[in-house]
């Protein structure tokens, strides 16, 4: 079992990492004593470089800041609204405020939903923000069942659900497919809570189209492959023992493969910021790889079924989807205003993947309907960073406000 040879190794390094640690804080002091030493410094950066090579398996905290709403700055608090077995409906709360109410549905593919960290603070100032707060099925007990995507697709309605009639709705990046398949069921069901608007961003509705690097890879072996060698089980020693599930550390093995010398150059560029004292510069580093190895398990029916239907044999956009044995008719979505927005230099899913939830979608009247390229971004520069809030927020704040 992979996943046990991998925490072993992670219980091996534990002392050597909290030693690294008690020396980077010994030496962490950039402006006086010991630190002052260059030698010492440079020792210091070392040990911090080597005690944060590590993956977290733990959600990490939002923190999401005051906003100023009509003059006044508001506190943000947290409540889980709707709690289920493999994730919650996590609400934003604004005491007095009455917004416009939004889920935000965040990618299921190795990260929290922390990762959309960024996404809430901008979106928080002017809606009710709810975000889908998945679990990571190392810690979803094995009493709970199996899930899948039409599991996932559960979730989903049961959370617009919850939130009621004139919700909107924003998927990012994986789950894009799903939430477009759960508004057409609404839709056809002319449910009360089928999102008013629908933002898709980043996301894999067709990967037939411009294929990158991680299209290719998920067609370079059947889907037997897969299970075979990408699916482990949980430890014992963890809540979700024994589910069969493809594992975080994985994912983010193959995602860091992808980019590596950019990682690489990151944590140089981390080592001379600490050396210099360059402490603002460092903790920006630190935030972004504080989320970034911080990882969660998939449950292997979602992983599995997932390079089957949306890499690999393309259910949604050849029209054979289905959830629970009934298919899955995009073109029922009439009333919902639909914004598909892509980025540029976005190397995990290609230009026009997104888009093509346009043509899926014909019955939705023109004027509701609007495409985006941002101009030099890549995938995580559709919903986080300055060109996010600058220029991306202001579409999607519009496209709901124009469907209130």
């Amino acid at each position: 079992m992979f996943y046990d040879a991998y925490q072993a190794q992670q219980d091996f390094l534990a002392p050597f990492r909290g030693a690294a640690d008690l020396a980077r804080t010994a030496l962490s002091d950039t402006h006086a004593g010991p630190a002052a030493n260059y030698w010492l410094r440079c020792a210091a950066a070392a040990a911090e470089i080597f005690a944060r090579a590590q993956m977290i398996h733990e959600r990490p905290a939002y923190n999401i800041a005051p906003v100023r709403v009509g003059g006044r700055l508001t506190e943000v608090t947290e409540e889980v609204a709707l709690a289920m077995p493999f994730g919650n409906l996590l609400h934003f709360r604004k005491d007095g405020v009455s917004q416009p109410r939004v889920l935000l549905a965040a990618p299921m593919a190795g990260h929290f939903a922390t990762l959309l960290r960024g996404t809430v603070q901008a979106l928080v100032a002017d809606h009710d923000v709810y975000i889908t707060d998945w679990k990571s099925a190392r810690d979803v007990p094995l009493s709970e069942g199996r899930f899948g995507t039409d599991e996932y697709i559960d979730h989903l309605i049961a959370f617009f659900d919850h939130i009621g009639e004139g919700v909107h709705a924003i998927g990012v990046c994986q789950p894009c497919p799903s939430i477009l398949s759960a508004a057409a069921l609404m839709a056809e069901d002319d449910h009360p809570a089928c999102p008013r608007s629908l933002t898709l961003m980043a996301g894999p509705v067709d990967t037939r189209i411009n294929p990158t690097r991680v299209n290719v890879l998920a067609n370079e072996h059947p889907l037997e492959w897969f299970e075979a060698n990408l699916i482990t089980s949980v430890p014992r020693r963890y809540p979700g023992a024994f589910r069969h599930v493809y594992p975080g550390f994985l994912q983010l093995s193959a995602f860091l493969t992808m980019n590596i010398a950019r990682h690489v150059r990151a944590h140089i560029d981390l080592f001379g910021h600490i050396l210099k004292g360059e402490m603002d510069k460092a903790d920006a580093n630190r935030r972004f790889y504080d989320e970034y190895f911080s990882v969660a398990d998939l449950a292997a029916e979602f992983y599995l079924e997932t390079v089957q239907k949306v890499f690999q044999e393309h259910h949604l956009p050849r029209g054979i989807a289905t959830y629970r044995n009934r298919k899955i008719n995009p073109s029922a979505i009439r009333k919902t205003s639909l914004l598909t927005v892509e980025g540029e230099r976005d190397d995990i899913c290609g230009l026009g993947q997104t888009m093509a939830a346009q043509d899926l979608c014909n019955s939705i009247k023109p004027f509701r309907k609007k495409h985006y390229v941002q101009p030099g971004v890549g995938h995580y520069g559709v919903f986080s960073g300055t060109r996010w809030q600058r220029q991306i927020y202001p579409m999607v704040r519009n496209t709901i406000l124009a469907a209130e």
